[in-house]
């Protein structure tokens, strides 16, 4: 089952549509919310409403009003006037969506059916279900039975989930709106339709899927060194020719990107990383990607199915070993997409030169017998008590694996290597290599992704050594689920511009039948840098992440003391000035904080942190591109890890964030991630920093900017003590003296800002 998210996402969106505004002088309904989504009441006290409700429903706009009418009978138990209903409304939209299926609509045309079979057969409901999907599905084309069997398999769960939501915000009220009422009518339609053909759905669509597909998923192919990897391959029964192959090399199991890429009307195939379901070979991960998915493309090109082209994909890992093949430079490679892939040594196992707690955990399951780590793999409690067991403990960083009593050769082996050297550079593309990669590239990143600077690193890189690369950056209001879930319109409670809720996915597929098909050019992907404006809910163009911002705006780090804080002044401060700030290494009282995981907030939970806030602004300004700064400090330490943040704080007092995780560095790795550069303890010194983050968003006239400074210490990352020796070799005893920087005036952040280049759409 997918992950549960995105159904709350989308019943927001459903709901939104629902609503009409012709109701708004309308009467309010007496009614109290039940107790719980699935308290044995809740049926009779919805029924009471619809039944209420049916009467006095009114709407102009047709569609919407067929479509709330089916639910309002549904829920009133009169399937058969509401299978009519939905009927109707299929018959209008036919025209124009060309008899394909309303998408998640078909979900409903499909219940109304079953319930009106089973009232008037009197047949039990797995039988009325089963007979409704056959009368459905099998007609459809792979691709439509594909959306429409995607939304069928996902769990109740996250449905109950979203109508609990509504009861418990209706709670204290005796009486409802009638649009909250379709509202809620809605969310109990659809966690009651789940919950009753839920477990009818799975052996439906292997009954289909049957139909349709060829399924392989055991094949082997030899890669060097005498190791075997399993390969599944899903194809389409008795095509009319050739077809081009997409291929996911993974490093868990998974079926659907197969069978989705069949659906698509190309051959599916996925690839497992060493050791995964062939041994219990140890697999070094970011060793020999390259050399198996090289061949496994030779594997590919010689079946009789294959067109003799090949285009990978994948997000994370699997983006990553996209990248490696590209730079083995197979022939039959012709294009690759990637969301937020890893970059070894860049933003994975350390971000910013830092290492993090969960590069132990995912090397660990990567590299052990899948059977023995996979349960414990998805515990998030159990590793969080092992970050606060070691943060407490206060021993050096290389004891993880021993405080976990699974010491893990491989995590030990890349802290062995803590400087984006020899070792991690082979992982990556070398620039030759990048200079010889001419294929189509697709790259999708996300203001809100941990992955965001991997993937533009390969975007940054590509065209430094590749100038003439034919490589697309789209980058939007997304975090890392956005590739499984597609994205959400409420997002870490932020709601998300409707300019946004593109399918990912699809718009993937979209661009490899342009490669591969001759299609069109997807229209979002009309430059090189494609990008959302937060805030101003429209997507922008450009020809280079310098065109997005023409400009920048400075400000000065005033460490003087207002009503609103330390400030952030558009001009230097004529008296130098500097703020202190002391952060006590050695201190364990903290080991709970976690960042908060809201992207918009009442107040800022500043940790270790200090914050300068802006003037109002004084019209409404975009800001569009990679932010840099310059801290101008003098510290008691040989190094140490520093976190920046940037926030809207609107009129209202809200704090939005412009992205999200934080931007956190090693300061003797800012300029030079190969060398290490330490710190000059006691001298005053500059550091330039310009992170691997876009941001994109409109600031209200009447906000301010924040920025929050602060030094990175927390139970899951690697702490950095100050010594100058290798960080991972410190230990609690090194932090005996507390770390104090001040902050000079001089110092400053740089804003882009839009000039002439950017193109609106």
């Amino acid at each position: 089952m997918r992950n549960q998210a995105w159904l709350i996402s989308w019943l927001i969106v459903v709901l939104s549509a629902a609503l009409s505004q012709a109701w708004a002088q309308a009467p309010d309904l007496e009614f109290r919310a039940p107790p719980a989504a699935d308290d044995p009441t809740t049926p009779a006290v919805m029924r009471d409403l619809a039944e209420r409700l049916l009467p006095v429903y009114q709407e102009a706009d047709s569609d919407r009003y067929l479509a709330n009418l089916s639910a309002l009978q549904m829920v009133a138990g009169d399937y058969a006037a509401a299978d009519v209903s939905r009927q109707q409304l299929r018959e209008r939209r036919r025209s124009t969506d060309a008899g394909r299926p309303v998408g998640r609509a078909a979900i409903f045309d499909m219940y109304a059916h079953a319930k009106t079979i089973e009232a008037e057969n009197r047949v039990a409901f797995p039988q009325a279900f089963n007979r409704a999907f056959d009368e459905a599905v099998p007609r459809l084309n792979d691709h439509d039975a594909y959306v429409v069997t995607r939304w069928l398999e996902a769990a109740p769960g996250g449905f109950r989930e979203a109508l609990q939501a509504l009861l418990d915000q209706q709670r204290a009220k005796d009486n409802i709106g009638q649009s909250e009422a379709v509202g809620l009518i809605w969310a109990y339609l659809a966690f009651s339709a789940y919950r009753s053909f839920a477990p009818l759905v799975d052996a439906l669509v292997a009954e289909d899927d049957d139909r349709r597909y060829t399924i392989r998923d055991d094949v082997l192919i030899k890669a060097s060194g005498g190791i075997s990897i399993a390969v599944m391959v899903i194809r389409a029964k008795n095509p009319s020719k050739a077809l081009p192959t997409l291929l996911k090399f993974a490093g868990d199991d998974t079926q659907d990107s197969a069978k989705e890429c069949a659906a698509h009307g190309y051959i599916g195939v996925v690839a497992y990383s060493r050791g995964a379901r062939t041994s219990l070979h140890t697999a070094v991960p970011y060793q020999r990607e390259g050399d198996d998915a090289r061949a496994v493309i030779d594997w590919i090109v010689k079946q009789p199915w294959s067109d003799g082209r090949v285009g990978m994909y994948g997000e994370g890992y699997s983006g990553y070993s996209a990248w490696a093949a590209a730079s083995h430079l197979p022939g039959a490679l012709k294009a690759i997409a990637t969301f937020g892939a890893t970059a070894p040594g860049i933003n994975f196992p350390m971000a910013g030169s830092i290492f993090q707690n969960a590069a132990y955990r995912w090397s660990l399951y990567m590299s052990t017998a899948k059977e023995s780590v996979e349960k414990s793999y998805s515990d998030d409690a159990m590793w969080r008590e092992l970050d606060q067991k070691w943060y407490l403990s206060g021993r050096p960083y290389r004891d993880l694996g021993r405080l976990h009593d699974q010491p893990n050769p491989i995590f030990i082996r890349w802290l062995n290597h803590p400087s984006y050297d020899l070792y991690w550079r082979k992982s990556n593309p070398l620039p030759v290599q990048f200079a010889r990669i001419n294929i189509p590239v697709l790259t999708i990143a996300g203001y809100f992704s941990v992955s965001e600077p991997g993937a533009l690193y390969y975007f940054t890189e590509h065209y430094r050594y590749n100038p003439h690369a034919d490589h697309t950056l789209l980058v939007g209001p997304y975090d890392d689920g956005v590739i499984q879930r597609n994205p959400s319109a409420v997002l870490q409670g932020y709601r998300v511009d409707s300019a946004a809720l593109i399918d990912v996915r699809e718009l993937q597929y979209q661009w490899f039948d342009h490669v591969f098909k001759g299609s069109a050019t997807p229209p979002l992907l009309t430059d090189r840098i494609n990008y959302e404006v937060m805030g101003a809910n429209e997507w922008r163009h450009a020809a280079s992440l310098a065109a997005m911002a023409g400009d920048s705006l400075r400000f000065y780090l005033d460490p003087t003391v207002s009503r609103d804080g330390r400030r952030l002044m558009r001009h230097k401060p004529a008296k130098e000035v500097f703020a202190l700030q002391t952060v006590n290494i050695a201190d364990r009282t903290d080991a709970g904080w976690m960042p908060p995981a809201e992207l918009i907030s009442k107040a800022l939970a500043g940790h270790n942190s200090i914050t300068f806030v802006s003037e109002p602004l004084s019209k409404p300004t975009d800001v569009s591109g990679v932010f840099s700064a310059r801290l101008d400090f003098t510290v008691n330490k040989m190094d140490m890890d520093l976190n920046i943040m940037l926030y809207e704080r609107l009129a209202s007092g809200d704090y939005i964030c412009l992205f999200n995780p934080a931007y956190e560095f090693r300061a003797s790795y800012a300029q030079d991630r190969v060398n290490r550069h330490l710190i000059r303890a006691g001298e005053r010194q500059q550091l330039s920093v310009k992170p691997e983050r876009i941001v994109s968003r409109r600031l209200q006239a009447g906000s301010r900017l924040v920025m929050v400074l602060g030094i990175n210490k927390r139970p899951d990352r690697e702490i950095n003590y100050g010594t100058g020796n290798d960080v991972s070799e410190e230990s609690i005893a090194d932090g005996k003296i507390p770390l104090k920087v001040r902050w000079y005036s001089d110092s400053y952040i740089e804003i882009p800002v839009p000039g002439s280049n950017a193109v609106r759409r």
